[in-house]
C-alpha cells in the first residue's frame, strides 16, 4: 500500500501540511478477531511479528482488548470485544475474523475528516482526542465499502509517527510487553516483512465503479491501474479490478468485483462466506528479499498456494524477454530456488516482481496475505493472473465452493 519507508519520510517532510487529505502513512490496520490474545500468537509464530503492546483489563480497558503487532513499518491492531454488545463481538459472529479499519496518518485528523465528509463520506466516528502527559492522538473515521472504515490519525508529542516507528508507545492506554519468548525468537530469526505494499477490497458485482468514484471524490485518489475480465480469467471464473492510489501515490488500494464465468470466482466465494458483505480480501506485505521471507514463513508452517511445475517451464522466457526489451537485467535471484519455494515472477517495462499468496488465514475462505518483493515493477503481477486463478480454483474445488 505504501512505498519504501525512506520515501515516505521524504514525501511527508516535503509535502505541504495544508492539504487535509495528504496521507502520510498507513498508521495501522485493525482486525476484529474472536480472541486477540490467541490471534496475536498465531501471527507472531507464523509471520514473525512482535507482540509489542497491549490494552486490556490490566491497563484499564474495560470493553475491549487490543494487541499491537509490529514488524518493520507494519502495525496491526488485533481487537476483541469483552462483551456481547461490543461491535467487534457482533462483527466476528457475522463475518469471522477480518480487517475492520485501515487507518491513515495525517497532519490533522479533524480537518481530514471534515474534508472527507464534505466530499460525501458518511461519518463512522466523530473526531475525538485522547491524551496524557506524553502527548495526544486525535482520530476520526469514515465508512467505506461493507464493514470497512478508514480512520484518520494525527499524533503529537511522544505519540508522533517518528517515535512510533522507533518503537514508542502506540497510544495512551497501551503498555509495552516484555519477556515474551516468541518476541526474542523473532528478533533472532526475522522474516523480513517491511510494510504494507497494498490492500485489496472485494465488492459486489456491479459495484466496483461506485467505489472507484468514492475514492476519487471522497479521498481524492486517482486510478493507478485497471484490469478487466480479459486480464484476470480462466476457463471457469473471472474478476475485474481497478487500483486506486492516493494523490502522492503512497497508498494503493485495488478494488475487485466478480465477473461472469462458468463457475464461481474467488471474489464471489469471499462474499458468500462474508455474509454477502464487501470487505478486505488480502494485504500485500513487502519484503526486500522474497526468497528469505518465503523460506522463513514456510519453515514456520505458513500455507501458500501451490503452482504446477509447468508454470516454470514458460515463465523465464516471458519475464526475461520483457526485461531485455526494456533495457533491464534479467531476474537476479536463483531460478531453482524460486521454483523450489513456489514463488511467482512477473515483469513489466519498469522491472520485475516476486510474489506469493497464502491460503486463507482462518477457516472461512476470506482474508489472506500476499508476500511481494519489487525489483522496479510497480504493477501487480498481471502475467501471473491466470496461473494464480487456476491455483485458487483448485483450492475452491477442495472446499466445495467452485
Amino acid at each position: 500500500m505504501t512505498t519504501a519507508p525512506s520515501r515516505q519520510a521524504h514525501s511527508a517532510s516535503a509535502a505541504s501540511s495544508t492539504d487535509p487529505l495528504l496521507l502520510v502513512d498507513v498508521d495501522h490496520v485493525r482486525f476484529y478477531v474472536g480472541n486477540a490474545k490467541q490471534a496475536a500468537f498465531f501471527y507472531a509464530h507464523c509471520f514473525g511479528f512482535q507482540i509489542d503492546e497491549v490494552a486490556d483489563l490490566t491497563t484499564g480497558s474495560r470493553e475491549e482488548a487490543s494487541y499491537l503487532l509490529t514488524q518493520g513499518n507494519i502495525r496491526f491492531l488485533l481487537t476483541t470485544g469483552l462483551g456481547a454488545d461490543h461491535p467487534a463481538s457482533r462483527e466476528v459472529m457475522t463475518y469471522g475474523d477480518g480487517v475492520k479499519d485501515v487507518a491513515f496518518t495525517v497532519f490533522d485528523a479533524t480537518k481530514a475528516f471534515e474534508r472527507a465528509v464534505k466530499n460525501g463520506a458518511a461519518p463512522a466516528q466523530e473526531p475525538r482526542t485522547v491524551s496524557d502527559d506524553r502527548g495526544s492522538i486525535t482520530t476520526a473515521s469514515i465508512k467505506t465499502y461493507g464493514r470497512v472504515v478508514h480512520t484518520f490519525v494525527s499524533r503529537t508529542g511522544e505519540y508522533d509517527l517518528v517515535n512510533i516507528k522507533k518503537g514508542g508507545v502506540f497510544s495512551p492506554g497501551f503498555k509495552k510487553l516484555d519477556k515474551i519468548s516468541i518476541n526474542e525468537y523473532n528478533r533472532k530469526h526475522p522474516c523480513g516483512l517491511k510494510y504494507v505494499d497494498h490492500l485489496v477490497g472485494n465488492v459486489e458485482e456491479g459495484k466496483m465503479n461506485h467505489w472507484v468514484a468514492f475514492y476519487e471524490n471522497v479521498l481524492e485518489f486517482t486510478m493507478f491501474k485497471h484490469f478487466d475480465d480479459k486480464d484476470i480469467s480462466t476457463e471457469y471464473s473471472a474478476l475485474m479490478s481497478k487500483v486506486m492510489a492516493s494523490g502522492n501515490n503512497l497508498i494503493k488500494m485495488p478494488i475487485n468485483e466478480p465477473a461472469e464465468g462458468k463457475k464461481k470466482s474467488q471474489i464471489q466465494e469471499y462474499l458468500d462466506w462474508h455474509n454477502n458483505t464487501p470487505g478486505v480480501q488480502h494485504l500485500a506485505l513487502r519484503t526486500d528479499d522474497e526468497l528469505h521471507s518465503i523460506a522463513a514463513l514456510r519453515s514456520r508452517g505458513v500455507d501458500f498456494l501451490t503452482l504446477p511445475d509447468t508454470y516454470y517451464d514458460i515463465v523465464w522466457d516471458r519475464v526475461n524477454t520483457m526485461l531485455t526489451k526494456h533495457g533491464h537485467t534479467p531476474v537476479r535471484e536463483d531460478h531453482e530456488a524460486i521454483k523450489k519455494l513456489g514463488i511467482l515472477v512477473d515483469a513489466d517495462d519498469e522491472g520485475y516482481l516476486l510474489q506469493l499468496f497464502t491460503k486463507p488465514l482462518q477457516d472461512r475462505p476470506t482474508l489472506f496475505f500476499e508476500i511481494i518483493c519489487r525489483r522496479g515493477s510497480q504493477s501487480f503481477g498481471k502475467g501471473n493472473f491466470k496461473a494464480l486463478f487456476e491455483a485458487l480454483e483448485i483450492e475452491q474445488e477442495r472446499r466445495g465452493n467452485l
